[in-house]
């Protein structure tokens, strides 16, 4: 990637890399709750898809409050993006979706009722990336350690 590349460019370039995030909501007085979920897909502006159980707590929240925000990290990159969330009966992205880990939270599978999907569509976002990778971002690590000056990552605050 190179420095002049477009903030979007480079936020679709890092979502696919994400297996799983951490989405917050807020319940009905305003507290705030974070939970592990699995990334079904990650769109190029920034929507995301996961697989919920209509009657947890995330679809809950979400019902009441839609605000939420989705925090995702891997080894050399990192994002946060804040967005409107809502639950989407659609059977056949359901089945699109689909693997043998979920029969873990829904034994009876996709055609449990209780088997939905929650969209977020993200409206505005960060990230911060390291360049080269794991190994890159170790060589900066040192050489900042060694020189004493900061280490230079890539930082980008944008709205979809």
């Amino acid at each position: 990637m190179s420095d002049t590349e477009d903030p979007r460019t480079t936020l679709a370039e890092l979502l696919p890399d994400f297996r799983f995030a951490m989405v917050t909501t807020a319940d009905a007085d305003g507290k705030l709750t974070a939970r592990p979920l699995t990334v079904q897909e990650a769109e190029f502006d920034g929507d995301l898809w996961f697989v919920v159980d209509r009657e947890s707590s995330v679809a809950a929240h979400v019902g009441e409050r839609p605000g939420v925000g989705v925090a995702l990290s891997t080894n050399d990159a990192w994002v946060s993006l804040a967005g409107e969330a809502r639950i989407v009966d659609d059977r056949a992205r359901l089945g699109h979706y689909w693997s043998s880990t979920l029969e873990a939270w829904f034994p009876d599978g996709p055609d449990d009722p209780r088997v939905t999907l929650l969209r977020i569509d993200a409206v505005s976002g960060e990230y911060w990336s390291s360049a080269g990778g794991r190994v890159a971002t170790a060589i900066g690590l040192i050489k900042s350690k060694i020189t004493g000056e900061t280490y230079e990552g890539r930082n980008e605050k944008l709205d979809l």
